[in-house]
């Protein structure tokens, strides 16, 4: 199986790469364009652009990334957008976990490939959502498997905004299968609730795993149409609420949802446990924790 998905793994994280390379672009526009409301007379954004390192145990190359991060922008607070391709041998409690997901072969062989996007977006304006959204491929010599999936985390609510969002959502999804969205959707609002709160992270989205149909290039069809989703989903949303003037409550209300973010992603998020577990740069693991946060 090494030498069957050499191609696929290639043509996988190239699609990773460049829509990374869509997205930073996209989103640089977005603070340059900002010149009108609140914050408009701050300095536009930037990302600052670093090279990532896997840590393997015994100092071998285990692949990297690039870490992508803004701070400070007039639109973003602070955004991070990861791609990266790593490789190497799962550790002991990296292989129970996948063997109790049902991966086979983790006893005798324990190598590993991944190769995916990550990113999440701390909005300045409380009345723009935050968004987190994520693809990637996983193989082992024994399996492979896509997941992600895209979800939006407002601080203050608004329902035609989520009706949007989940839209573009179904719309992606639907032609590749009637139940997809509805399966998908279920699941994020399972995965994404936070149990010590008892409430959701945000007004969900869609999120999937171990996606094998024994079609690689459906289930990699599928999962570029949920990266495509994402800009059309997100960007009229903050296009839309990035003016809008906001009150010293709205603020309040955002750094105390933060604080429920970084609840979520430290206390029970898979990837956070996965990446620190297997020895990804920590700074790209946490890149998703917000630049304030509070707790009442």
């Amino acid at each position: 199986m090494t030498e069957l998905f050499a191609s696929e793994k290639s043509t996988a994280h190239a699609w990773f790469r460049n829509l990374r390379d869509q997205i930073v672009a996209t989103f640089e526009g977005l603070e340059t364009s900002h010149t009108t409301g609140p914050h408009a007379d701050m300095p536009a954004g930037h990302f600052d652009v670093s090279e990532t390192k896997r840590h393997s145990d015994d100092g071998s190359d285990a692949g990297g990334g690039l870490m992508s991060v803004m701070r400070d922008g007039r639109v973003f607070e602070k955004i991070g957008v990861n791609v990266s391709q790593v490789h190497g041998s799962l550790g002991a409690r990296a292989q129970a976990a996948m063997a109790a997901r049902g991966v086979p072969g983790m006893a005798e062989d324990p190598r590993f490939w991944a190769a995916g996007i990550s990113l999440v977006a701390h909005m300045r304006n409380p009345r723009c959502p935050a968004v987190h959204m994520n693809t990637r491929m996983f193989w082992t010599p024994h399996a492979w498997w896509f997941g992600g999936g895209s979800d939006l985390n407002p601080c203050i609510e608004y329902a035609e905004d989520t009706a949007f969002f989940h839209d573009i959502q179904k719309q992606h999804c639907d032609p590749h299968g009637p139940t997809r969205y509805a399966e998908y959707k279920a699941w994020a609002d399972e995965y994404f609730f936070v149990p010590h709160r008892n409430r959701a992270r945000g007004v969900g989205g869609i999120f999937f795993d171990d996606l094998n149909t024994g079609d690689w290039a459906a289930d990699f069809a599928f999962t570029q149409d949920v990266g495509r989703a994402f800009l059309r989903a997100f960007v009229p949303l903050i296009e839309k609420r990035r003016g809008e003037e906001y009150t010293d409550a709205d603020r309040d209300a955002q750094l105390i949802h933060r604080g429920l973010y970084a609840e979520y992603n430290l206390v029970y998020d898979r990837g956070t446990k996965f990446g620190l577990e297997t020895g990804h740069d920590a700074n790209a693991v946490l890149m998703s924790l917000p630049p304030l946060a509070k707790w009442v």
